[in-house]
């Protein structure tokens, strides 16, 4: 049954996907605050389809610790999940991104126009410096950055080094830092073509304080973020028995 409601989401997932992107490159002419409204519609809805085909659900915690306004949101990276979820969340949230994932032509330029801010891996200190002026503009806009530190998905239970650039961030912007904590690998796992029924717990942790050293700043940020997503997941894997261990 987990197989044949896999194989249904993953059907509409491809479609539902083609049609935001060919209706978003259709609107690009138009103010960014629109396509930011389809997003969030296609993500509503999105959310509906797991929960009605998968059976998969979303708890969120902490929701007291998301100030209003401009902040930035440091995520734990496990799954394809937390690239569209925080549209539920935050009111105008811009992702930062690889800029490969920017220069892909339609899906890119519709990411862009959106907000999200690119960021090329190679391009030493003058992209860390863009990234950073990038971050400063949306946050002196009013929006939510949304920065995911390891870079890249990591397995459940698993980590990847934090990149120094949100400590970049910290050190020159004043928005408050939220680390989030999450255990999406556990039911959708990356490159995986099964996702599990059960429940996606996300929690918003306490902001970071202010004037942290670098280096301080780094071990409480990662010490944060892994320790709750370990406690997330554990919680999970006793809760939904068919997970993988």
């Amino acid at each position: 049954m987990i197989v044949l409601r896999s194989i249904a989401f993953n059907i509409f997932f491809f479609v539902f996907h083609l049609a935001l992107v060919m209706v978003m490159t259709m609107l690009l002419a138009f103010p960014r605050r629109l396509e930011q409204r389809v997003v969030r519609l296609w993500t509503h809805l999105l959310g509906k389809a797991l929960k009605t085909i998968v059976g998969l659900d979303i708890e969120i915690r902490g929701r007291e610790n998301l100030p209003p306004g401009a902040i930035v949101i440091v995520s734990k990276h496990q799954s394809a999940w937390d690239t569209f979820v925080f549209y539920t969340l935050v009111d105008d949230p811009n992702y930062i991104l690889k800029k490969e994932l920017i220069d892909i032509p339609f899906w890119g330029w519709c990411a862009a126009k959106c907000g999200a801010i690119g960021v090329d891996r190679d391009g030493g200190a003058s992209a860390l410096k863009k990234m950073v002026r990038d971050t400063q503009d949306r946050i002196g806009k009013g929006r939510q950055v949304i920065i995911f530190p390891e870079g890249t998905r990591a397995k459940p239970g698993k980590r990847h080094p934090y990149h120094p650039g949100i400590a970049a961030i910290y050190g020159h912007t004043d928005a408050p830092v939220i680390p989030v904590a999450l255990n999406s690998g556990l039911f959708w796992g990356r490159g995986s073509f099964v996702k599990y029924p059960g429940v996606v717990t996300i929690e918003f942790l306490s902001p970071m304080p202010a004037g942290l050293k670098r280096r301080e700043f780094m071990i409480d940020l990662e010490r944060r973020i892994e320790g709750a997503s370990d406690a997330l997941l554990a919680e999970a894997k006793a809760k939904f028995s068919y997970l993988k261990p």
